[in-house]
């Protein structure tokens, strides 16, 4: 598998879980410690920072340690790979259904 499909499953791998997920969006307003990341969530700190590493590994966010604070913050450009894939996904079933509206339109018209 080459490189670039490699990160993409990370990607979407790391976004598959709804804790993940909410991690992302904090950090989309702004970095944070992972003591501010597991604040907001009713699990352990260490569990947060399993998700953090998973994260990190996927390349979506990144780590800045400065003694024992550990800040992270989101690291945009993978994300940015999932995006054009999914528009290109995206632009592929809309034509793909405009040209069976097309085809149904043109056959309902001879049936007529």
């Amino acid at each position: 598998m080459a490189k670039h499909e490699e990160q993409l499953t990370a990607v979407f791998s790391a976004l598959s879980d709804p804790t993940r997920r909410r991690i992302i969006e904090r950090l989309a307003r702004g970095p944070l410690s992972v003591g501010e990341i597991a604040a907001g969530f009713p699990i352990s700190q260490p569990a947060i920072s399993k998700h953090v590493r998973v994260l990190e590994e996927s390349g979506l966010i990144a780590r800045e340690v400065t003694g024992r604070v550990h800040r992270c913050r989101i690291a945009p450009e993978n994300m940015q790979a999932a995006v054009t894939w999914l528009e290109t996904q995206r632009r592929f079933w809309n034509a793909t259904f405009d040209r069976l509206d097309a085809l149904l339109t043109r056959k309902g018209k001879k049936s007529s």
